[in-house]
């Protein structure tokens, strides 16, 4: 037996005495004690977890550590990324020659190790740093971390923040940013996923440029209007559909995966007949039935039938023939993302992956044994030994090599429908 699996046992069997100990034994003060105790403790695990991360090793057959990382704790992809980048930053390395350095973020790391820092700490020194103007110099940004990590071991996350906004205003008092640094911070993404009531919460950094654009098209097309009762947000809102509903389906924007820049969106027979329920577009957003057809009539999108009973594919809406892409927009409607166990990947960032025999090793291009995977699926299939399986439900199943540490199966992750027992169109 190794000697890390020795030391793990005896933590567990000391874990299982910690939970068992009854704190109300101590007096009521000396209780605050034996938590701190512990949170010291579990700091120190998580310190001890990120540092063997280094460790880890990408081998045949398997994913990138990140995707392999996040299956096998059961946390999320980009949980396992941002360990990956803390360990990178917080644990020691080696050089080309064997040498071993300090962390990235040496005094950080260091506090880090010792186990007083908390996740949140060291998310606002990352933050601080990451946020700095290039003006800045390597030896100022040294010992602005040096700072904030000594002052992290007395303060809560939320007073070292307001230390940080401090330093930052003393080491750039003039506010001077570069182009470099405005472009670095730019970027729009979408905070969660939908909410219950199909809304969806965006967040945007516009760079000069965009913002001066933006203004120039709500002067137009979120001006008041005579008796209009929107609010300023709701124009501006309604002035960005206008934007995007006027450029999708054009022919200038070209294609993407072989299909029309528009919008693809499946929906069932009787759903259509009652006006009620929701469709699904390929990117995985849920559509109420009634925006759906407010969206048809001005628009040139993709819409995908099916009878909400049998399954059968019953009418697939279109501007034109599209030969060969009417299969990829089925298998948008039929899978609405990529098939491996797990993925999150949406249908309009996968690609047709042939399920039995890759088409370069003979496949044939039948709709039968066509299904979707996302780029970094599809390598998995192509380079490292897995394979794929169409099961007689119609079901894409994902079949691992021996040595790999991630189970295969199904995905559900796009249709919640099945996890709750109910038909599955």
């Amino acid at each position: 037996m190794s000697s890390i699996t020795e030391a793990l046992d005896a933590l567990d069997a000391v874990i299982e005495r910690v939970g068992a100990a009854d704190i109300e034994e101590l007096p009521p003060p000396e209780r605050f004690v034996a938590l701190e105790r512990l949170e010291h403790a579990v700091r120190r695990q998580v310190a001890i977890s990120h540092e063997q991360v280094t460790h880890l090793e990408r081998y045949e057959g398997c994913p990138p550590v990140p995707v392999v990382l996040a299956d096998v704790l059961r946390i999320s992809r980009s949980a396992a990324k941002r360990r990956v980048r803390d360990a990178e930053q917080l644990a020691p390395r080696r050089s080309l020659t064997g040498e071993q350095l300090p962390p990235l973020l040496a005094a950080t790391g260091k506090a880090w190790e010792a186990g007083v820092l908390d996740g949140e700490h060291v998310r606002v020194i990352q933050k601080f740093l990451r946020e700095l103007p290039d003006h800045v110099g390597p030896v100022e940004i040294e010992k602005a971390e040096r700072t904030l990590a000594e002052h992290a071991q007395t303060m809560r996350p939320d007073q070292l923040e307001k230390i940080a906004e401090r330093l930052a205003i003393h080491l750039n008092p003039d506010g001077k940013y570069s182009e470099e640094d405005r472009a670095r911070k730019r970027g729009f993404v979408w905070c969660g996923g939908q909410r219950g009531d199909g809304m969806s919460v965006g967040k945007l950094v516009a760079d000069p440029q965009l913002r001066s654009m933006l203004e120039a098209w709500f002067a137009k097309f979120a001006a008041p209007e005579p008796d209009d009762l929107r609010s300023h947000s709701q124009r501006q809102h309604d002035a960005l559909t206008t934007l995007v509903q006027s450029r999708l389906g054009d022919p200038k924007l070209g294609q993407h995966n072989g299909l029309p820049v528009t919008v693809i969106v499946t929906t069932t027979l009787q759903e259509l007949q009652a006006g009620a329920g929701h469709a699904v577009t390929a990117g995985g957003t849920l559509l109420p039935i009634t925006d759906l057809i407010r969206m048809a009539t001005p628009a040139h999108h993709y819409l995908a039938v099916f009878d909400g009973v049998t399954g059968q594919s019953l009418w697939l809406g279109r501007s034109k023939r599209l030969a060969s892409a009417d299969q990829r927009i089925m298998l948008l409607a039929k899978y609405r993302g990529c098939t491996a166990p797990g993925c999150t990947v949406n249908g309009y960032n996968s690609h047709v992956h042939h399920a039995a025999k890759d088409w370069k090793h003979g496949g044939s291009t039948d709709i039968d044994d066509l299904t979707l995977a996302c780029k970094c699926d599809n390598l998995l299939v192509e380079n490292h030994g897995w394979t794929t399986r169409q099961l007689p439900d119609g079901h894409t199943e994902w079949i691992p090599p021996p040595n790999v540490p991630l189970r295969g199966g199904t995905n559900t992750y796009h249709h919640p429908e099945r996890l709750l027992g109910e038909d599955d169109p």
